[in-house]
């Protein structure tokens, strides 16, 4: 068995998660993705046509290194780690996915009847892409942080605003995988 491709155990990836969480506490750094699109905005001027963005975009630089390093680990994860793009699904749920539609449910990591570059002026691909990508976009400003900022950096701060917004997120998420997903995939 070839361990490198194997997930961490959660005894090895939770630790390191709370040492990394506990370090930015400590230094006064909370985490999260959308902080680092926030910079890069800010970084390329757009605080000059809105004020969001207007802020001082060197005291993140350590955020924006994180990213360089989150890309680098994911190539090396998918290049040297990983054991194949196959992803294992319960047998239901792979045929509840083909019932929808999904030719090859699982050979992916995302449908390929949705997401690729073809489908992107087709409505399934209207609504999951451009609509779905500026729900993203809006509920991660509106909720004042994306899911990772909020599940990992403000649940570890034990902040109220960061629970509700989770308990937001998975509802949204069972909402569209249950109602909106299946109305989507039969387009």
């Amino acid at each position: 068995m070839n361990y490198l491709s194997q997930p961490w155990p959660w005894y090895v990836a939770g630790p390191l998660i709370a040492f990394i969480m506990l370090s930015l506490l400590l230094v006064g750094n909370r985490f999260g993705l959308s902080s680092n699109l926030r910079s890069m905005c800010a970084i390329m001027g757009a605080g000059k046509h809105c004020d969001f963005f207007a802020f001082d975009w060197k005291s993140q630089q350590w955020n924006l290194v994180f990213i360089i390093g989150l890309l680098f680990g994911g190539w090396i994860s998918r290049s040297y780690l990983c054991a194949g793009t196959e992803i294992h699904l319960n047998e239901e749920t792979l045929l509840a996915l083909q019932n929808m539609g999904l030719a090859a449910p699982g050979n992916n990591l995302v449908p390929v009847e949705i997401f690729k570059w073809e489908n992107l002026l087709t409505i399934r691909g209207l609504i999951a892409i451009v609509l779905g990508g500026f729900l993203i976009g809006f509920g991660a400003r509106y909720a004042g942080g994306c899911t990772s900022g909020h599940a990992i950096s403000g649940l570890s701060d034990l902040q109220l605003p960061s629970l509700i917004a989770v308990v937001g997120f998975f509802i949204g998420g069972l909402t569209v995988t249950y109602l909106v997903l299946p109305y989507i995939l039969n387009l």
